[in-house]
């Protein structure tokens, strides 16, 4: 009788360790199951934010950069460059005189020579013939000067009135600061061309 009582009490303890040991188990895939669902969250959520970087990336680079602040899009520049490389070139045009000049310059040596006469005296000849053209000149190369002049300006103002923090590119301070040298160099020899101080017509005594 006591052999069959150890016998069952035996058994009752197989069944209680395989319980058990069917409760771990059971356990352990839970918490699998609960860290795989986790992981696959994070992942789709990590899937989401990349997806939504990418499509930030692509929007800046077609319409330009957002500000991370506002969400607003910010200017890239190119008008400011744009206006700049303007400003120098204007700038060497008022140097150079220019095609518009020299048309202009010629259409009033025509205009001095069609109205003067053949007995007129020699300084009024001079004058009509070269002076006025030579004075169309210089006042075409003062105009081409002073739209460098201000275009420049323009372009060195304009951070200014634009987004407060974004800086002007160096280069682009660079080319209009060339532009507003050259505009007030070209500037002032035109003002002493128009006013015969710099290569003054020839006397005629």
């Amino acid at each position: 009788m006591a052999t069959k009582t150890s016998e069952d009490a035996a058994v009752r303890h197989e069944d209680e360790t395989t319980e058990g040991a069917g409760t771990a188990e059971r356990a352990v895939d839970s918490t699998r199951d609960a860290s795989a669902a986790t992981a696959g969250g994070a992942t789709a959520e990590e899937t989401a934010d990349g997806a939504e970087a990418a499509a930030d990336g692509a929007h800046e680079t077609a319409h330009g950069p957002r500000d991370e602040a506002t969400g607003a899009k910010t200017p890239s520049g190119v008008g400011q460059g744009a206006g700049a490389v303007v400003s120098a070139v204007l700038g060497l045009v008022s140097l150079s005189g220019g095609w518009v000049g020299t048309v202009a310059g010629a259409r009033q040596q025509l205009i001095g020579q069609l109205r003067t006469s053949s007995t007129a005296g020699v300084a009024q000849q001079i004058k009509a013939v070269y002076g006025d053209a030579w004075h169309a000149t210089a006042l075409w190369a003062g105009l081409f000067a002073l739209a460098a002049l201000i275009t420049g300006v323009v372009v060195l103002a304009r951070p200014a009135f634009g987004t407060p923090g974004r800086p002007q590119a160096p280069w682009i301070k660079s080319v209009a600061w060339a532009g507003v040298s050259l505009g007030v160099v070209g500037l002032i020899l035109a003002v002493l061309k128009y006013s015969d101080a710099l290569l003054a017509l020839p006397s005629a005594s």
